[in-house]
């Protein structure tokens, strides 16, 4: 592990304090759940973002998609799992 230094604000330090304490774990395993959330938070919106970002950007060729949609998909992964 890495050792490094934050400044939290009384009331930011207290509420962590505090939040430890009724779980039964130290304040460095409250940060590091804190920070293991944020990250995952993070990475999460960053899917959402790239997925957001290929909207558009395929074509199928097929006119009926937005009726068929759920046909499709179903024909997808039945042909992927008799592979």
């Amino acid at each position: 592990m890495v050792r490094t230094q934050i400044q939290l604000t009384e009331s930011q330090y207290a509420a962590l304090k505090e939040e430890a304490h009724r779980q039964n774990i130290s304040l460095s395993q409250a940060i590091r759940g804190a920070v293991e959330h944020w990250l995952a938070q993070q990475e999460r919106s960053e899917r959402v973002r790239r997925c957001l970002d290929s909207l558009g950007r395929f074509r199928s060729g097929k006119s009926d998609v937005a009726e068929r949609h759920d046909a499709y998909l179903d024909e997808i992964y039945r042909g992927s799992s008799d592979e």
